[in-house]
């Protein structure tokens, strides 16, 4: 069992920034991917920025340059730096940790970013 609390959402003017935080508790050891999923009004959940165990990242062409993800090195703890915001940024953000056998999400925070 992995327990996954958020913070760092809220509104921003475009431009902005903002920094997300994800706290692992629970099975930890088990974790091997976390990362960062949004959803937007209509649209699919969609992945935004991962981060391996073994400390390697990907992240969506739409914020390659602006995003960053990273993770404390007990990787109990995951970040996305979130720069150069813009209104299509707009959404629900997810963490999500995956062990190979079970998947967990957190409970989601909001990020606006307005015009």
């Amino acid at each position: 069992q992995v327990q996954l609390v958020e913070s760092g959402g809220g509104l921003v003017q475009a431009g902005g920034s903002l920094r997300l935080s994800c706290a692992a508790s629970g099975d930890i050891f088990s974790i091997n991917t976390m990362g960062w999923y949004r959803q937007a009004p209509g649209k699919q959940r969609e992945l935004v920025a991962a981060i391996t165990s073994h400390g390697r990242t990907n992240y969506a062409d739409s914020v390659k340059g602006r995003f960053t993800i990273s993770s404390t090195n007990a990787k109990n703890t995951v970040y996305l730096q979130m720069n150069s915001l813009k209104p299509e940024d707009t959404a629900v953000y997810y963490c999500r940790a995956f062990t190979g056998a079970s998947d967990y999400w957190g409970q989601g925070t909001q990020v606006t970013v307005s015009s």
